[in-house]
């Protein structure tokens, strides 16, 4: 199914400092039962969004009014657990469009991946003076550039280079799943097939 093309993003940001969050915390088992990828971001962090009395809980980030933003800002080791991939439909269905974390899970990474969602993996000194930025300024505005493959504060011109596979990184470009690609190069693929069978 193809997704969202994704360019390039800058957005406020949702600060989780939060080490070593695992799937079943970003979207607990319970919610599992659906078949489509719709519905799921109104369960994501159900634990830490709802008290027992299904009140929200003011105090964490994605309750409060004030942080908005199209990235969340994780801890390291972010998407750890069981391999579900509903914890990446989740995250984008709440309007997400970029994690930035020190480092992901790598099964959770290609998951997000599959899915329209930006991994960006930066490095734990970028993360903190991150952290301590919108922890000064919750309206700081961070930019994520695909194409240049970098990580800016414009406020600040702190940046870093983040990595991607190159195959990932024009499947995002251009919103393709897997099968979208392939439909893409069927000519160079048939023109291959047709090659070897003169060989």
């Amino acid at each position: 199914m193809a997704k969202e093309k994704f360019i390039s993003e800058e957005s406020g940001c949702i600060p989780l400092n939060i080490e070593n969050v695992d799937t079943d915390q970003i979207i607990p088992a319970r919610f599992l039962k659906a078949t489509t990828r719709d519905g799921f971001g109104e369960n994501l962090f159900r634990d830490w969004r709802y008290d027992r009395k299904n009140e929200p809980v003011k105090e964490f980030v994605l309750n409060r009014p004030e942080v908005k933003g199209k990235i969340l800002v994780t801890g390291k080791n972010f998407g750890s657990g069981s391999s579900r991939e509903h914890a990446a439909w989740a995250i984008y269905d709440y309007g997400f469009r970029v994690v930035v974390s020190s480092f992901f899970a790598d099964i959770f990474k290609n998951n997000a991946l599959n899915n329209g969602l930006l991994p960006v993996q930066v490095s734990q000194d970028f993360l903190e003076k991150l952290f301590v930025l919108l922890e000064d300024d919750k309206t700081t505005r961070v930019k994520v550039d695909l194409e240049e493959q970098t990580i800016s504060v414009p406020s600040t011109g702190m940046n870093q280079h983040f990595g991607i596979s190159s195959y990932k990184k024009e499947c995002m470009l251009n919103g393709y799943d897997d099968i979208d690609y392939l439909l893409n190069i069927k000519d160079e693929v048939l023109d291959f097939e047709k090659r070897r069978s003169l060989w």
